[in-house]
C-alpha cells in the first residue's frame, strides 16, 4: 500500500507500513535480524538476551523486525487454502464504492421459426443489480515496554502467527455469515420462496434431514431450476456444506456404496436400487465448524447446504480491494522526542504509555448473487 494511500486513513495516522517503511532494508540485514531473533548461533540464554536488548536500540531494528514480523505473517496467511474459495466467486473492487453486478436474462428462449420475407422478432431482455463493497476490518496489538524489555526472548514471538489467524478466521466468518445467520440460513439467498434481482420467485430452502435419499432430492430440486423466463439454468450441486455436527452423516452417504432400507409394514417389499450412486456425482464435503457459531437456532447443527461451482453460476461472492489482496502489518512510529529534539525508536513506545503498538488491517467484503445455485436444508 502506497504512503500516500496511508495518509488518507486518518485512523491509521502514525503508522508504518511494514512493507513501506522508508528506510532501505537490505536481504542481509533482515537475514541477519532473523537469525539473532530465532537464535541461529545457539547463543547461551544470557548472551542471546543481552544481543537482542543491545539489538532493540539500534535505528533500523525495528523496522527490520517489522519486515520479519510482515513476512512470517504472510508466509502463514498464504500456506492457508480456504475451505469456501472451491463454492464462492472471487474478485477484486479497485475502490470502496459499491460495485455492481449486472444480471441479464431473456435472448436465450427458443428461437421462433421465421417465415419467408418474414420479420425476426426483437428478444426481451431484462436487467437487475447485484451490490458489493469492500471495507477495512483491522485490530491493534501492542505491548509493554516493560514486557519488551523483561522478556525480549518471547514478548513478539507470536505476533505473525496472530496476525494471520486474525486475518483467515475473519475472512472465513464473513463467507459463512453470507449464508448462514442467527436464525437459519441467511434470508437474503434462501427463501420459500425469495425473490432474485430479475423477479422471480426462487425456492431454495426446505426442512430435509441430511440422508442419501434427501441427498438425491435436494440435488434434483436444484436441476429443476429455472430463469426468469422459465429456461432450465441446468443447476447442479457439487459443493455440501455442513456443520461439524453432520460430518459423519455426510462421509457416510459420500462414501457408502450401498443403499439399505428397512421395511415397515406388512407385505411385500418394492424392488429398488441398492446402489448409492451419491459418490458417482462428484459431490465435494465441506465442514464449516463457523455455522454453529453464527447460526444459533435450535437447528443449526442439522442445516445444510449445497452450492454449485462458481464457474457454473454463484450464489456467493467474495471481493478483496485491489492492490490489497493480502492482511498488511502497521507498525505506530513513536510521538515521544528526546529533550534535544532527536526522534526516537518505534520500540521506545509511545509518550502516554510507553506501550509498542502495532496493527493488521484486510479489506474485504461480500454479497449474495443468485438464489438458484445454492440449495439449504433445514432439519426440524
Amino acid at each position: 500500500m502506497s504512503r500516500e494511500f496511508m495518509q488518507v486513513m486518518d485512523d491509521w495516522k502514525g503508522y508504518v507500513g511494514a512493507r513501506d517503511n522508508g528506510v532501505q532494508l537490505n536481504e542481509a540485514a533482515v537475514v541477519r535480524t532473523l537469525d539473532l531473533l530465532s537464535n541461529k548461533e545457539g547463543y547461551p540464554s544470557h548472551k542471546w538476551e543481552y544481543l537482542l536488548k543491545e539489538a532493540i536500540t539500534t535505528s533500523d531494528f525495528p523496522y527490520l523486525f517489522s519486515n520479519i514480523v510482515d513476512r512470517q505473517m504472510l508466509a502463514r496467511y498464504k500456506t492457508w487454502v480456504p475451505d469456501w474459495q472451491a463454492y464462492v466467486k472471487q474478485s477484486t473492487l479497485p475502490d470502496f464504492n459499491i460495485a455492481r453486478r449486472h444480471k441479464v436474462w431473456g435472448a436465450n428462449q427458443l428461437l421462433p421459426e421465421v417465415a419467408e420475407k418474414g420479420e425476426y422478432l426483437v428478444a426481451t431482455v431484462g436487467e437487475g443489480r447485484y451490490q458489493i463493497q469492500v471495507k477495512k476490518r483491522g485490530r491493534q496489538f501492542d505491548i509493554s515496554w516493560e514486557a519488551m524489555i523483561n522478556d525480549i526472548m518471547n514478548a513478539f514471538g507470536d505476533i505473525p502467527q496472530r496476525f494471520a489467524d486474525a486475518a483467515i478466521y475473519s475472512e472465513a466468518y464473513l463467507v459463512t455469515s453470507l449464508f448462514a445467520a442467527v436464525g437459519g440460513p441467511n434470508p437474503l439467498l434462501f427463501g420459500a420462496p425469495i425473490v432474485d434481482v430479475d423477479g422471480a420467485n426462487v425456492t431454495n430452502q426446505g426442512v430435509l434431514p441430511l440422508t442419501i435419499a434427501n441427498l438425491e432430492t435436494t440435488m434434483q430440486l436444484m436441476s429443476l431450476q429455472v430463469d426468469a423466463n422459465g429456461i432450465p439454468v441446468t443447476a447442479r450441486g457439487v459443493h455440501l456444506v455442513v456443520p461439524p455436527g453432520l460430518e459423519f452423516t455426510a462421509r457416510s452417504i459420500l462414501t457408502s456404496a450401498l443403499k439399505i432400507w428397512t421395511e415397515v409394514g406388512a407385505g411385500a417389499g418394492v424392488p429398488m436400487p441398492t446402489t448409492n450412486v451419491v459418490p458417482q456425482m462428484g459431490l465435494q464435503l465441506h465442514v464449516d465448524p463457523l455455522l454453529p457459531v453464527i447460526d444459533l437456532s435450535g437447528n443449526s447443527n442439522g442445516t445444510w447446504y449445497l452450492f454449485a461451482n462458481p464457474s457454473q453460476g454463484a450464489a456467493l461472492e467474495f471481493a478483496r480491494l485491489r492492490g490489497n489482496e493480502t492482511p498488511e502489518i502497521c507498525m505506530k512510529a513513536s510521538d515521544k522526542v528526546t529533550v534535544a529534539g532527536g526522534s526516537l525508536s518505534p520500540f521506545s513506545g509511545d509518550f502516554a504509555t510507553d506501550n509498542i503498538f502495532y496493527r493488521v488491517r484486510i479489506v474485504c467484503g461480500g454479497t449474495q448473487l443468485d438464489p438458484r445455485f445454492a440449495y439449504a436444508q433445514v432439519n426440524t
